[in-house]
């Protein structure tokens, strides 16, 4: 829902949750089934930041850290190739060294193996979460269960892909078929016959228009009486050594309760409130093209592929073909850089001939990420009232309804049913 269900007034409320995004929206719905008043406070429309731009896919699969020990040796090579899935703006490095330093120091096998640990417990959970989302807020017409490819032009390349992705698949259960060349052209007949072979999840889910859906519960938040303040919150509010609200732009909001749900634009308000977190952002791109047709206007692709060489994917959704290339590290303020996704255009075109080259939008966004790879989920040792849903890295989408469910657990003093010590705000990040 799009306009509508706004509030201008500084009265309180049961929670105010700080963001608007996928993780904010679950965090306020299920504080709305516990019976909770809830109050969003974004300056910008539900869903219309980071939230709109990724590629719809519930990536329960994606359990390993995304700076691991063969990202680091693989580092020199992606910083060289123009079309690779890194992109460093050098400038930005002094102010980015000591979040690469902990980064790299997170890759020591013992950081990884909580990481795999914590990612594969929330994303064990992530399906059931949405299902209870989608349900309630009539979206399943946006709900998609065709599975993720990740495919390759090169047989050594796909080899090696394969070899270092399916022992954590394995050993947490993640379902996933190998397929060959003819397997996997019988199953999309409209990828290029230089496509050597593929790895299909198939347990993964997809959302068709990830806008849609947050439209959708945004929809729900409002029909339940929520409220949303359009305001840029820059503080917390304190009283005798409580917080008592948030500070914005236009006053300060009282709440009971203060969700902390701000993506990446969290680190200050979860300093201000005591924890002082290693939060980078990770900027990503993607491109609207024309959805390929055959011949008798049948799709050309029934479900996402990630193109292992170099690193992109290719997402099919209702207003058309969706690229979104890999990560750019540069300031938060810097101007966008579309050269880069444009650059994978050609190199898409040997994964998918019918694919028009015609943009028809670009666009975007910001990766909240901890060097760990995990998110910040938990509750101020400082102010109890205050709680933590930001990090999430490139699964915002997939952790989000999961988050939400264990904040509303932890408002409500209900035992989440997971170790919060791997998520928590005062952890060691490295």
């Amino acid at each position: 829902m799009r306009g509508g269900g706004y509030s201008m007034s500084g009265a309180g409320c049961d929670a105010a949750v700080v963001g608007a995004g996928i993780v904010g929206l679950s965090c306020a719905l299920f504080l709305q089934e516990d019976g909770k008043a809830v109050t969003l406070i974004d300056p910008g429309e539900p869903g219309s930041g980071t939230s709109s731009g990724n590629a719809g896919i519930i990536s329960i699969a994606s359990i390993k850290p995304i700076v691991a020990l063969d990202t680091l040796k693989a580092l020199p090579g992606m910083l060289v190739n123009p079309a690779g899935p890194l992109r460093l703006r050098w400038r930005y490095l002094p102010r980015l060294a000591p979040w690469l330093l902990r980064a790299a120091l997170a890759t020591r096998p013992s950081t990884v193996e909580r990481a795999m640990v914590g990612i594969q417990a929330l994303a064990s959970r992530a399906i059931r979460a949405h299902e209870v989302l989608v349900q309630r807020a009539g979206a399943g017409a946006l709900w998609r269960s065709q599975g993720w490819l990740k495919v390759s032009l090169d047989r050594t390349t796909l080899d090696n892909f394969i070899a270092a992705e399916t022992p954590a698949l394995d050993r947490f259960g993640v379902a996933y078929e190998r397929l060959d060349q003819r397997a996997l052209l019988d199953l999309e007949p409209g990828l290029s016959s230089e496509v050597v072979g593929g790895l299909w999840l198939t347990g993964t889910r997809e959302i068709s228009d990830p806008r849609a859906y947050a439209d959708r519960l945004a929809a729900l938040f409002f029909e339940r009486g929520g409220r949303q303040e359009r305001r840029q919150v820059r503080g917390l509010a304190e009283q005798n050594g409580e917080v008592t609200g948030v500070l914005t732009n236009d006053g300060t909001r009282h709440a009971t309760t203060i969700v902390i749900a701000a993506g990446a634009f969290s680190a200050e308000l979860a300093a201000a409130a005591g924890h002082p977190v290693p939060l980078e952002t990770e900027r990503g791109y993607h491109l609207m093209l024309p959805a390929p047709v055959g011949a008798e206007g049948q799709p050309l692709l029934g479900r996402p592929i990630y193109c292992i060489d170099p690193g992109f994917v290719l997402a099919p959704m209702d207003q058309g073909l969706r690229l979104t290339s890999g990560v750019e590290l540069a300031s938060r303020d810097a101007a966008p850089d579309f050269s880069l996704p444009r650059r994978l255009l050609p190199i898409a075109r040997r994964y998918l001939p019918g694919l028009e080259e015609q943009v028809i939008s670009e666009w975007q966004g910001y990766r909240p990420s901890l060097p760990d790879s995990l998110p910040v989920i938990g509750t101020s040792r400082r102010h109890r009232n205050v709680h933590f849903a930001f990090g999430h890295q490139h699964l915002g989408l997939t952790l989000g309804p999961v988050t939400g469910r264990i904040i509303a657990d932890l408002v409500a003093g209900r035992d989440p049913g997971l170790d919060m010590t791997l998520y928590a705000p005062d952890r060691r990040f490295w």
